[in-house]
């Protein structure tokens, strides 16, 4: 048994404090990850700060039409939201495959940004693991590795960043909003994730003791029609093999705006700028969808366990695409 102290803050200044001025201290929200990782002896915190009754729920719209949503409001919440539903229903969609519905009910939006890796070696602590103990070496790189990334990886660390929602938000070009020991910064999304490149362990652009306050994603009109399509290996919440979060607008047979992320596949949620940035334009229809999902996935590194990723991601940006456009008729759930 290893002593944990545990203490309730009341404001997000008091919580701020009281982590940053611990380096054993870590943040207790949901816990729906966290509790389980001090189990499996993975995180060895000695003090957990609870933020659950910080006032950091709302859910609502920014002055340009935007979302703003608490850190702390639950994925249940968001996904229920009308706002949501009605102008960002891949938002919506994310959540409600993302997790159980008694998992929905716990778990916090800023928890869901920053939970860790679902790699068996990070999350067994008798193994090396350069994100869990760094220099100890990546054992996926030559072991089992089926779910594993493909895009972003490096000789370091291949872990497949877990979130549905985050490709969501990815797509959305969202910003996360924190309060730290220096004062409020705002993170623009893609850079708020970052590549493991020669330093797996470090995700975040964090300070210890930032703590993320709230998400906002701007106003995105496309976003109206669009999707987030999943697929796994079963249909009852599962994390992804390969997944699209996507917006579509087209004018008479021409994509006018679109907006695309990968989840499932790569070590952050992955917004697929050269897909956008070749259909933008172009015909909408199959051929040229394929032909820009091909351009994205050019410069994917699978290993022989998980090369089928490459060809599944292909396919789902196509069957998202051709969904949103009509051409099929099939459920993107």
């Amino acid at each position: 048994m290893r002593p944990i102290s545990y203490s309730r803050a009341t404001d997000a200044a008091t919580a701020v404090a009281a982590v940053s001025s611990d380096p054993t201290s870590e943040f207790l929200a949901g816990g729906t990850t966290e509790i389980d990782l001090l189990r499996q002896n993975v995180l060895h915190p000695r003090r957990l700060v609870d933020i659950n009754r910080l006032p950091l729920t709302d859910i609502g719209t920014t002055r340009d039409g935007g979302l703003r949503i608490g850190a702390l409001a639950r994925m249940s919440e968001v996904a229920a939201s009308p706002l949501v539903r009605e102008r960002f229903p891949m938002i919506r969609q994310a959540l409600e495959l993302g997790a159980s519905a008694q998992l929905r009910h716990m778990a916090s939006m800023g928890g869901n940004l920053l939970q860790r890796v679902r790699c068996p070696y990070y999350r067994d602590a008798q193994s090396s693991c350069n994100k869990r103990d760094p220099g100890t070496g990546c054992p996926a790189l030559e072991g089992f590795s089926r779910g594993h990334a493909v895009l972003g990886v490096s000789d370091h660390c291949i872990a497949t960043h877990p979130s549905d929602v985050a490709v969501a938000l990815a797509a959305l070009d969202a910003r996360v909003h924190t309060l730290g020991p220096h004062g409020e910064r705002t993170h623009a999304f893609d850079d708020f994730f970052l590549l493991p490149g020669d330093s797996p362990h470090r995700e975040h652009p964090l300070e210890h003791g930032e703590l993320i306050t709230a998400i906002e994603v701007p106003a995105t009109p496309v976003a109206r029609h669009s999707l987030y399509l999943k697929v796994r290996d079963r249909a009852s919440y599962e994390f992804a093999l390969a997944s699209v979060a996507a917006a579509l607008s087209v004018v008479d047979g021409t994509v006018a705006d679109l907006r695309v992320a990968l989840g499932g596949v790569a070590t952050k949620p992955w917004r697929a700028r050269r897909i956008e940035d070749f259909l933008i334009g172009a015909p909408a229809n199959r051929d040229t969808f394929a032909q820009a999902a091909r351009g994205e996935l050019a410069d994917a590194r699978p290993t022989l366990m998980n090369a089928f990723k490459v060809e599944l991601a292909r396919r789902t940006v196509v069957r998202a695409l051709e969904t949103l456009v009509g051409d099929t008729g099939r459920s993107p759930a």
